[in-house]
């Protein structure tokens, strides 16, 4: 720290000399014309008698990262938002002048080059600068090592010096922005609406979760950061909207891991007159989609293991599931006891309460969900944890559901959904029930939704896919924190 101190302190006195031998330390009046990964594209395979042709009226702005100095001669790499160039500074173009002020500079600077291109002899494409200005003075040093578990959290309370000194850092978040640019295209082309619907709810719905509750001063009301947006885009569908998504902030006032951020962003769509059956179909298709505009090819490499999203997918019941990777037999998960014994057994903390259907999800989500590598579709949800889904036909004890897993996560939960008023009030009613005796994420009673399927909501099905989770796997981050520009952690002090 004291060693830090110094080296700001000399940066400050930098400064002062700077503005005492009159130049402008943080000017705005430099209009670079060029991008670093413009001028590689475009020059960077050319002879070297094509560039001796090229003017001399190349323009970059950006920061110094690096500095090789050899006397009245200097190379530096200059990073912009294209990516690194290396310009050649030496005295007798600059003239003395602006030459000491490059002297002066450090790494971290942001300067303002122009310039002739030309071929080292080592045949790297460089700048050679025949004039520089100090565009703004970096006055704390940056890292020399960034990398490695000691500075994971520092990382990510300065992602704006991660950003800096790592380049597949900035690569994660531009093929993020890629991927929704995707999404939106994706469902575009497919006659879907894209809108935005409430983030403060005067009820918290559409997800059994605890959320974050403020307060409207001039209303004299508790509002309620959305857990998701789902009970409003139902309300569209009702409006005649039948094909509508939203790519928004979900709030969730939870734990915080690798896998979950109380802040985070969710595909939420609806699609009328369809089921659950057919959105695993358009599923697969948004997923291959991602992967061959991303990837090149629908195998994602995760870890030591290769992903491959080509259809069709896997599909497995809860049931099913808990047999096959916990090596039991039916009947010893079938009833409300021996699962408790099961779940017990597998170190489960089983609450003497709990009913059958949320024990069975529990033991799934501990002994299943890990295992579930290449994309599975778990469908076969009880009714008791699923209270906006439409019950099965078949099977009334459970819903048409399922939960897609890939890669040992959950990445997307999708249903036909219940339209019918009278049930979807009963199951209001049962889940305020739950509520009285503690289960605080439990769905309260939304009576203008209930008022809005009472005109009658047309048959439909409807899906939310976690982006940040669909982000770490097509860039391969084992973190959530590494898809989040700037998750949440605790203060520093």
């Amino acid at each position: 720290m004291d060693d830090l101190n110094e080296q700001m302190e000399v940066r400050r006195k930098k400064l002062l000399q700077l503005r005492e031998s009159g130049v402008v330390p943080y000017p705005n009046d430099f209009r670079p014309k060029h991008v670093s990964s413009q001028i590689l594209s475009e020059f960077g395979a050319v002879s070297d008698d094509h560039l001796r042709a090229l003017p001399d009226d190349f323009t970059m702005a950006g920061r110094i990262m690096g500095i090789r100095s050899f006397g009245k001669a200097s190379f530096f790499h200059l990073q912009d938002r294209g990516g690194r160039l290396q310009v050649y500074a030496r005295q007798d173009r600059l003239g003395k002048e602006g030459y000491d002020l490059f002297k002066s500079l450090d790494v971290g600077d942001i300067v303002g080059v122009w310039g002739k291109l030309f071929r080292t002899k080592t045949k790297e494409l460089t700048l050679e600068a025949h004039g520089l200005r100090l565009l703004c003075k970096c006055l704390r040093p940056l890292p020399e090592k960034w990398h490695g578990l000691a500075d994971v959290e520092a990382r990510y309370r300065q992602r704006y010096v991660d950003l800096m000194v790592n380049s597949e850092v900035r690569e994660v978040f531009k093929r993020r922005s890629r991927i929704i640019r995707i999404i939106r295209r994706f469902f575009e082309d497919r006659d879907f609406l894209e809108v935005e619907t409430p983030m403060m709810q005067p009820i918290p719905g559409g997800a059994a979760a605890r959320p974050f509750i403020t307060h409207h001063n001039a209303l004299d009301m508790n509002l309620y950061l959305r857990v998701a947006p789902e009970l409003f885009l139902k309300r569209l569908l009702v409006g005649g909207v039948e094909r509508v998504f939203e790519l928004n902030r979900n709030f969730r006032n939870e734990g915080v891991s690798v896998r979950h951020n109380p802040e985070f962003t969710m595909l939420e769509f609806y699609q009328g007159y369809a089921t659950y059956e057919d959105l695993m179909t358009l599923t697969e298709e948004l997923f291959v989609t991602v992967a061959k505009e991303i990837l090149g090819s629908p195998k994602v490499s995760s870890g030591d293991q290769v992903i491959d999203l080509q259809p069709p997918w896997r599909r497995l019941s809860l049931t099913e599931a808990i047999e096959e990777y916990g090596k039991v037999k039916r009947e010893e998960v079938a009833t409300i006891e021996p699962l408790r014994a099961f779940a017990r057994k597998n170190g489960l903390q089983v609450d003497t309460e709990i009913p059958y259907g949320n024990l069975l999800v529990e033991v799934f989500d501990k002994i299943v969900e890990p295992n579930l590598i290449q994309p599975t579709f778990v469908i076969g949800y009880p009714l008791e944890v699923s209270p906006l889904a439409r019950k099965d036909d078949a099977n009334p004890a459970l819903v048409d559901r399922f939960e897609l897993f890939i890669g040992g996560r959950e990445l997307a939960n999708a249903f036909s959904e219940l339209n019918d008023p009278l049930d979807q009030r009963d199951r209001f009613l049962k889940q305020a029930q739950s509520r009285k005796i503690g289960d605080e994420p439990a769905s309260a009673i939304d009576e203008d939704f209930l008022r809005a399927l009472e005109y009658g909501m047309p048959p439909a099905a409807g899906e939310g896919i976690g982006i940040d989770r669909m982000v770490m796997l097509f860039t391969a981050s084992s973190s959530i924190r590494d898809v989040i520009l700037f998750p949440l952690l605790r203060p520093e002090h």
